[in-house]
């Protein structure tokens, strides 16, 4: 159960106090949570993540559009898919440190709930549902704003990072690229890799995901943003 010190935890991270606290609860509550509750059930948070993922596209369709003005509808919806895909918005969510704050039930919890993109993603979109009701589309927009679009350019490669660092470093000649698995965690049906990434015989970067290929990407990803400042 969410306590008032980390339900104010959390409103401090993203700087908004809710009116309607209950609007925040649901929207960090997974549906494995609900079903656990004996009495006073709540809902979970699918309903406004429904309504969080429409005011997401429509915010980061407003600011690709203004952005890029020479960009054709196309390119538009590539960019917004990588910005707005499962793996960017979990990804995103890591700078609120958002999975700690999430209801899950025990047996979610126990089969690494707390850590699958797809839940992560999901809350972060009920999260944004939450405070369009709350506070207006200024507040959703703010948030998105500061934690899904801050670094847009950036989140562009995370589709395909492997690919775009693949390319970099052969046009560069900067060395091979080799992926290590460097660690494992989790019980053996739902476990968590983390991979290094080497350019040459450097270490550029370092990834956690729910597949080898989901951790190579992050790797890949952290590495690009390494490049990008060199």
């Amino acid at each position: 159960m969410l306590s008032t010190e980390k339900l104010n935890e959390f409103q401090s991270k993203i700087g908004y106090t809710f009116k309607n606290v209950d609007l925040l609860i649901q929207a960090l509550t997974h549906s494995s949570f609900v079903n656990e509750q004996k009495i006073n059930k709540k809902e979970d948070y699918e309903r406004l993540e429904f309504l969080g993922d429409a005011v997401l596209e429509m915010v980061s369709s407003e600011f690709l559009f203004k952005k890029y003005p020479e960009k054709k509808e196309g390119e538009m919806s590539k960019i917004r898919a990588s910005l707005v895909c499962e793996p960017a918005l979990a990804f995103d969510a890591e700078q609120i440190n958002l999975k700690e704050y999430i209801q899950l039930g025990k047996g979610e919890e126990a089969t690494g709930g707390r850590n699958r993109e797809s839940i992560i993603s999901d809350v972060c979109e009920a999260v944004i549902g939450a405070l369009f009701l709350d506070g207006g589309i200024e507040e959703s927009k703010r948030f998105i704003d500061k934690y899904v679009l801050t670094n847009a350019e950036s989140m562009q490669m995370f589709a395909d990072s492997k690919s775009i660092l693949q390319e970099l470093a052969q046009g560069s000649n900067l060395g091979q690229i080799r992926y290590e698995i460097c660690g494992e965690s989790g019980p053996e049906h739902d476990k968590i890799f983390k991979t290094r990434v080497y350019v040459g015989e450097k270490i550029f970067g370092e990834g956690t995901g729910k597949t080898k290929k989901a951790a190579e990407q992050k790797a890949a990803y952290e590495a690009l943003l390494v490049l990008k400042k060199n």
